[in-house]
Formats: C-alpha cells, sequence, structure tokens
C-alpha cells in the first residue's frame, strides 16, 4: 500500500509539472491509473467521483507538506485546474556557513511547541537534501535557548494554509468594540506575531480594503471561499508595518492617561514622561497610534485615559461592549 501510494503522488507531481497549463480534476483523473482505477463503475457504483476526489484531495495535501507548490487557477469558464509551475519548485543551490545553519536550526525550533513542528521539522531535512552539510548541528552551542512563539488559536492552522495556497476564507470576526461577531470575507496575505499576538492581514473584500485581525477574536470555524485573490499582496514588509501600526506601534501623537501606582508596566515602559499624582495614582505622557485604545482598555481600571477626547470616546466604547457581553 506504501509503495502503491509513492508511485501514485510521484505521477501526481509529474503531471502537474510536466503540464503547460493548469489541469483540472477531470484531467487528472483520467492521466493518472490509479485514479482511472478508484473510478471505475465496479470500484464504488455512484459514489466512485466521491472515492476520486478523497483520493485527490489527501494527494494534493501530502505534495504540498512535501514542499511542492501547486497552484489552483479558475478560467474563464468557472473551472478550476491545478498546476506546478517548474520556476516556483526549484531551489538554488544551498550555501549555509555554521550561523546561517544555525539560526534555520533554531527557528524550526520555535516551531517544536506548536502545530507546525513536523512542517519544521522537514524543512530541514529538505535543506541537508538540497546541500546543507550533515556535520553541522543547527542546534549545538545553542541548548540553552529555547525560543517558542506559542499558537493556542484555532485558526492559525487554516489560515496559514489558505496564505500559502491564496485563497479567501471566510470567518466570524468580533471587534473589540463590538457585542457580537460579524462575518467577514478576507483575502489573507501574511501572518504575523506581534507582542504575543498573532494577528492576519489581508484585503477585506466587504469593505474593499486592507485590514488587520487579532486571530483571538475569530470565533467559529475558518472556512474557504473560492479561489484566486482580487487585490495584489504587498511584499512581506509592508505586511509588517501594517500590523505594526494596527497593533498601535505607529505613533504620530501623544496622549495623557492616569496609571494606578504599580500597575501598567508595559506603558510605563513606552511612556515619554511620569508624574507622580499621589493618592496611588500617576500621570503618563505615552505615544498614541491606531489601536492604543484597544491595548489600554486590557489595564481595566488601572488606567482612566485624560486627553484626547476621541480616546477617551474609543475606550469607553470598547468596556461598555465588553461589559454587555
Amino acid at each position: 500500500m506504501a509503495i502503491a501510494k509513492a508511485e501514485r503522488l510521484m505521477n501526481l507531481a509529474l503531471c502537474l509539472l510536466g503540464a503547460r497549463r493548469p489541469l483540472s480534476k477531470r484531467e487528472l483523473r483520467d492521466s493518472i491509473e490509479a485514479y482511472v482505477e478508484a473510478a471505475r463503475p465496479e470500484k464504488g457504483g455512484s459514489g466512485r467521483d466521491d472515492s476520486f476526489n478523497r483520493m485527490f484531495e489527501r494527494d494534493k495535501d501530502d505534495l504540498r507538506e512535501l514542499g511542492l507548490v501547486i497552484e489552483t487557477v479558475e478560467n474563464l469558464d468557472g473551472e478550476v485546474g491545478y498546476l506546478a509551475r517548474r520556476d516556483s519548485n526549484r531551489l538554488p543551490p544551498i550555501t549555509l556557513d555554521a550561523e546561517e545553519a544555525a539560526a534555520l536550526g533554531l527557528a524550526a525550533k520555535v516551531w517544536q511547541q506548536a502545530r507546525l513542528a513536523g512542517a519544521a521539522s522537514g524543512a530541514l531535512q529538505k535543506l541537508r537534501a538540497a546541500g546543507l552539510p550533515e556535520e553541522v548541528d543547527p542546534y549545538e552551542g545553542h541548548a540553552a535557548l529555547e525560543p517558542r512563539i506559542p499558537v493556542h488559536e484555532a485558526a492559525f492552522e487554516p489560515l496559514m494554509l489558505a496564505c500559502r495556497d491564496r485563497r479567501p476564507v471566510l470567518f466570524d470576526y468580533r471587534k473589540a468594540s463590538a457585542a457580537h461577531p460579524e462575518p467577514r470575507h478576507v483575502e489573507p496575505w501574511a501572518l504575523e506575531c506581534w507582542r504575543g499576538h498573532w494577528y492576519l492581514a489581508g484585503f477585506d473584500r466587504d469593505r474593499g480594503a486592507e485590514r488587520v485581525f487579532r486571530l483571538s477574536r475569530i470565533t467559529g470555524r475558518v472556512r474557504s471561499r473560492g479561489t484566486g485573490f482580487t487585490a495584489p499582496v504587498p511584499d512581506v514588509v509592508t505586511v509588517r508595518e501594517t500590523v505594526a501600526g494596527w497593533a498601535g506601534e505607529t505613533a504620530d501623537r501623544s496622549a495623557l492617561i492616569r496609571l494606578r501606582s504599580g500597575a501598567g508596566y508595559p506603558l510605563r515602559a513606552k511612556a515619554a514622561k511620569v508624574r507622580e499624582l499621589g493618592d496611588g495614582w500617576d500621570e503618563l505622557e505615552i505615544p498614541y497610534g491606531h489601536g492604543l485604545d484597544a491595548w489600554l482598555v486590557e489595564f481595566g481600571p488601572d488606567v482612566v485615559v485624560v486627553e484626547p477626547a476621541e480616546l477617551r470616546a474609543d475606550v469607553v466604547d470598547r468596556l461598555r461592549a465588553v461589559a454587555k457581553g
């Protein structure tokens, strides 16, 4: 059975790599002997197409897990086709020194605490197959380092796959200022971890603009919706800047807040000025940018916004939404 599956995967990979245009499921089914066999009437009666579809989807996912970049393309008639471009599946010669290999090893080690552990280990194996010296130990000399990026949100894995495959998604999202979630139809660009929280940057189709979503506020299941993006995808540097801006890191003015003594150390670290008021309160001048209202709400009754008035109003609105449940 293992040999038969390996042969089937190899045949599928060769078909996708050798095609000059996207191939439909029907064309792939008629081109690969194992699929032809699975689709025979005597093999499943009226359910033969279901048997083939399940087998094909599993094989496609397995090839992607192995590192093959498979594109999904929709033609003018709405038929979906699949293609693996050679230029997207060719690695240049790998020439890494010991320090670079150690950096990659530590990066892979980050994911050992998450559901990407298998993919991270597989990536190192592929690098060794492409030329990473066997004598280079990525962990040697770094055993005391335990880098971790925690991933607890159920939305992380389906969104990661959607970003990789360029597939639009649909999910329910509850803004910090809203009592109930709303459906969002998004073309996902990239996931970014910022100050311990995961964010998705993408194009919101309903609003016709780029948006950033905090994964912890996504409720329910992430569903795939259609194929193909309608908006251009920016480079990774621009996406990181966008997440930083939405997370409140891009400040163009200042805000004045009162903070309970002994509380809010992250706010104190960002403060430009701190003045003791007495009676257990301090006054802080902190940078004010997009997302500051959501951050201040996390400190609850330990923070009071003095100015500007718009920031105070935003914080009050968010607190009221939280109180309503």
